[in-house]
């Protein structure tokens, strides 16, 4: 079975998009939707912009967003997906894709959410670090000890888990993570402390524009990072995307149940293979690929 796969925030880089701007006449045409809907010219960014432009969330969430889904729509009939997921801002790119929501709708979420997450970050600062070769439990009790905010943001892969939180929080955690046997506990570059409690203002910014959107049921079940299961009931999509800027990315679970159930080629769409990487870092069986 085919499950078609979105990444998400990291995933950009200057050029992304330009080639399907220029050969695909749909994707020229949304790509200059984008652009009215936004109100700023995404794509120069996209184009030719620095990595310092790309990495301000307000343009990165929209500019993964739109190389993604319209990656997905100039396959016309060729995509079919009969499963897909999203790593947390790929899981609107999968939405749209996959018909719950449209094109329009989706992007004004997106860049709802990155204006809520670069706000929310200005708030309430923090930030991130990811863990690795320390086991998932290990990682939880760890960050359980902590009289702070920290607590684990994306299981990524066998061995890799991303940890969120204050910056006090998240050196403690690393201290201890790497006393406990971690591998390394490398502090990323990010806005803010994505995935933990520190992003509860924009989860209720985002909660208005989600509940004013139109919702539809998917073409196929969408493997939701909250829940890690293929949902196709629109209200609980609304329920699931709500809870996951404080909640954990489930990718590792996502992916061994999208091949539990029945999984076994992966494509991914948008700028970059990351997600290929840590598809092959779960099931060294299963077939990945990016698009042609």
């Amino acid at each position: 079975m085919k499950a078609y796969v979105f990444p998400g925030q990291g995933a950009q880089f200057s050029g992304m998009g330009k080639d399907l701007y220029d050969s695909q006449p749909l994707a020229k045409e949304l790509f200059e939707t984008a652009n009215q809907i936004l109100n700023f010219r995404i794509t120069d960014l996209m184009f030719e912009g620095s990595d310092e432009d790309l990495r301000r969330t307000k343009v990165t969430q929209p500019a993964v967003f739109l190389h993604s889904v319209v990656s997905a729509k100039v396959m016309g009939d060729n995509f079919r997906p009969e499963m897909v997921a999203g790593h947390s801002l790929g899981e609107f790119s999968a939405l749209v894709a996959a018909g719950a929501l449209s094109f329009e709708d989706g992007l004004r979420l997106v860049y709802k959410r990155a204006l809520a997450m670069q706000k929310a970050g200005e708030q309430n600062p923090g930030t991130m670090a990811a863990v690795l070769n320390l086991p998932d439990e290990k990682v939880e009790e760890i960050c359980a000890g902590i009289n702070d905010v920290v607590v684990p943001a994306n299981y990524n892969c066998p061995g890799q888990v991303v940890i969120s939180g204050t910056v006090g929080g998240v050196d403690l955690a690393c201290e201890r993570m790497l006393a406990a046997g971690a591998k390394r506990a490398l502090k990323l570059k990010v806005g803010g402390a994505f995935h933990s409690p520190l992003m509860t203002p924009a989860k209720e910014e985002l909660e208005k524009a989600i509940h004013a959107a139109t919702f539809r049921t998917p073409v196929c079940p969408v493997f939701q990072n909250v829940s890690a299961s293929g949902e196709t009931d629109p209200d609980t999509v609304k329920t699931n995307l709500i809870a996951q800027l404080t909640a954990p990315v489930k990718w590792v679970q996502s992916v061994r149940n999208m091949i539990a159930a029945g999984a076994d080629d992966f494509m991914e769409l948008g700028p970059g293979n990351v997600l290929q990487g840590l598809i092959k870092k779960i099931n060294a069986e299963v077939l990945t690929r990016g698009m042609l």
